[in-house]
């Protein structure tokens, strides 16, 4: 194992020939320990399990981290060429129980093992050969090629980690031990916890956008706090300490958790933290891939809503008020005992980044100024649910990585577990789960009178995202006829007297069209590439309304509340399916459509033709194609030989809709001549962009 250790990678400072050789040693490193994570599989059949019941099976986590580094490099049009566009849809998302997630498994037809290996392997050398050949300058940014390697680098790490957690899940007779690192072999009694004093200050979160280590979305911008004086325990809460909990009802008392807390250990049936086990007397401990005797001394390892409880049985206990830390008061915490970040280490300063051992330890070994384990063992749950820092932009080639978690229902996990590596060891890592996911995690308890004051942005403030809303939701802002209305009429004209049941939409946005059409059909699915998009009629669905804020002018806002049934709309909406996926690689399922429409859909293709050309299979007989264009090619950039027309050939015009006609000639007929609609978009209280789309009607023969 110890040959497969690294650090993240330095992207300011060096020179560009030893950067792009550690860049690729880094690379490979991480491959390997991918794959060697897996070597815990009693046999390739095991695969087709799952660990958790709302997760995909372990093939998917095989062939993901693969298909994740193809499709960002197609994205970033860095390759020209995929390499099995099946793969590429069937692997390409994963899973955190969002609507739009699909775990339906008739929807799968997973590949063999051995075709995931091979495909793995023809995509490590495309990545090899970018790594080798594309241009690189110092400091690496964020629009830069090298950028979407070190994402894809990082994304891989993750599921290091979350992989792990799943194979923790499986049947211990399905998994080998000793297959990955050495467990840690010492136990015994807990020492006995304290709380110790961490002195308040004016806190200043995130990061600068040049910062010199490789960074998600959430980490960079800005959010000051003026932090009090608190307590933190000395050391994270042991499973010794948490058997108080247990043997004391805790379990079995709602009084001491939330209502979702109580939701969950009721449906769960809940009675001891996921990975004990408890034969008579006796209890053991579940570990990645075999079951030890219970370490009393090493920390517990439970989900937020758990934790939560415990403290809460505690407040009741002692009389004095406990909770989990923030976010801020983590970082505090790490800053007063001087933590350092990874580019200063010499050695990891805790049971991190697979340096120390492969599992927890106990609670007392690793200590930071009068605190022990501040960084790794287990991650820390915080009383923070994720949210963007002001200043927050997502990448354009990532921008679901973040985004579907700004809910209020995913808190902040702090300090890395002992299989932490990459940017997941860093200082200014944050990722989050929902409250009742099990990761390698545990806490550590605050004390503090101080009420709890929880930053959680109930406005949208995406800005692309809120253009989008105003343009589909702000009819009472706006003079102009609502454009997913005229497309709805147009619909719903042109199909009169056919019988019209099952209807795509292949640019959902933010939802305007899918709702129009709701009490129209049978059952609408309505796709949308982004996750940032897709979430809002989502939540419109769920709900019954948005919040978004809009720009007026300079600095100014206006925050608007969208109420769906202020529209009259919302009948029949549990007709409408939301989902995410690429229309130019859609997966299988997608398909017996009576009615196909695509708003504003080619113009943001990677290839238009590629779709023109296969979208007839998704429809039925006599199925109705609505296309709706402006045939705006250059402005994604989608390069020339993609365009259906708009360019000359033979030396004469041949427009956008004459090159659509000739390929949709053969399998189409074409219902009428295209007319134009008007699109308004509206980018503050004064400034619109006026666009023409054309709409053509097709009719499959």
């Amino acid at each position: 194992m110890q040959d497969l250790l690294t650090k993240t990678v330095d992207l300011k400072n060096g020179q560009p020939k030893e950067k792009r050789a550690e860049i690729l040693d880094y690379f490979l490193k991480t491959w390997a320990i991918d794959e060697k994570l897996y070597t815990q599989l009693k046999s390739d059949d095991i695969f087709y399990h799952r660990g958790d019941p709302l997760r995909h099976v372990l093939i998917f986590y095989l062939g993901h981290t693969a298909v994740f580094f193809i499709n960002k490099l197609m994205l970033a049009k860095i390759i020209d060429n995929r390499i099995n566009p099946d793969f590429e849809s069937i692997f390409a998302i994963g899973v955190d129980e969002m609507s739009w997630d699909d775990l339906n498994e008739k929807h799968y037809n997973w590949p063999s093992v051995s075709e995931v290996r091979e495909y793995r392997d023809k995509a490590k050398k495309i990545i090899i050969d970018v790594i080798q050949n594309e241009k690189l300058s110092l400091p690496i940014k964020w629009e830069d090629p090298f950028w979407i390697i070190l994402m894809g680098i990082e994304h891989e790490r993750i599921h290091l980690e979350t992989s792990s957690v799943l194979i923790r899940q499986l049947p211990l007779d399905e998994v080998v031990a000793g297959k990955f690192g050495e467990i840690c072999k010492e136990t015994g009694e807990a020492p006995k916890n304290e709380m110790l004093t961490v002195p308040g200050k004016k806190m200043e979160l995130g990061k600068n956008a040049d910062h010199h280590f490789y960074g998600w979305d959430n980490e960079y911008g800005h959010y000051t706090e003026d932090l009090k004086d608190f307590k933190a325990s000395k050391y994270l809460i042991s499973n010794k300490e948490f058997l108080s909990f247990v043997e004391e009802g805790g379990y079995k008392t709602e009084k001491y958790w939330t209502e979702e807390g109580w939701n969950w250990c009721s449906f769960k049936q809940a009675q001891m933290p996921l990975f004990w086990r408890k034969n008579g007397i006796e209890y053991s401990l579940r570990l990645v891939a075999e079951e030890i005797p219970m370490p009393w001394n090493w920390p517990v390892e439970i989900n937020y809503l758990e934790a939560k409880a415990y403290c809460n049985w505690k407040t009741k206990k002692d009389g004095r008020t406990y909770r989990l830390p923030t976010e801020a008061e983590w970082i505090r915490l790490a800053e007063y005992c001087n933590v350092p970040d990874v580019d200063k280490w010499e050695t990891a300063p805790g049971n991190i980044n697979l340096e120390k051992f492969a599992s927890p330890c106990p609670v007392n070994i690793f200590k930071s100024g009068d605190f022990y384990d501040v960084v790794g063992n287990v991650w820390q749950w915080t009383e923070t649910p994720i949210t963007g820092y002001a200043g927050f932009k997502v990448h354009p080639l990532y921008d679901d990585f973040t985004t579907p978690t700004f809910d209020g229902k995913h808190n902040l996990i702090k300090g890395g577990s002992w299989i932490s590596t990459g940017n997941e060891a860093t200082l200014h890592a944050r990722y989050a789960f929902r409250r009742h996911f099990y990761q390698h995690a545990g806490f550590r308890v605050v004390e503090s009178e101080i009420p709890l004051v929880i930053h959680n942005d109930e406005y949208e403030t995406d800005e692309e995202v809120a253009i989008s809303c105003e343009n589909m939701w702000g009819d009472n802002y706006s003079e102009s006829s609502n454009y997913s209305k005229q497309i709805a009429d147009l619909v719903l004209q042109t199909v009169k007297g056919s019988t019209i049941r099952n209807v795509l939409d292949l640019n959902a946005d933010t939802g305007r069209l899918a709702f129009e059409l709701a009490p129209h059909f049978e059952k609408i699915t309505a796709i949308d590439f982004s996750a940032r998009f897709i979430r809002i009629p989502i939540q419109l669905q769920e709900k019954g309304f948005i919040r978004y804020i809009a720009k007026d002018e300079g600095e100014l806002v206006l925050y608007r509340d969208v109420v769906l049934s202020d529209f009259s709309l919302g009948a029949n909406n549990e007709n409408i399916l939301f989902m995410q996926d690429n229309a130019n690689n859609l997966k299988p399922n997608y398909s017996n459509y009576d009615l196909i429409i695509a708003p504003n859909l080619l113009e943001e293709l990677t290839c238009p033709i590629l779709f023109l050309q296969n979208i007839h299979e998704r429809l039925n007989e006599k199925g109705y194609l609505i296309l709706i264009s402006t045939y705006d090619w250059e402005t994604n950039n989608i390069k020339p030989e993609h365009w259906p027309g708009g360019f000359k050939k033979d030396g004469e015009p041949v427009t956008s809709f004459e090159g659509i006609k000739s390929i949709l000639s053969e399998e189409f007929k074409l219902l009428n001549e295209p007319e134009n609609l008007t699109l308004n978009i509206r980018k503050s209280s004064r400034i619109t962009e006026q666009r023409l789309s054309e709409v053509s009607v097709w009719r499959k023969k």
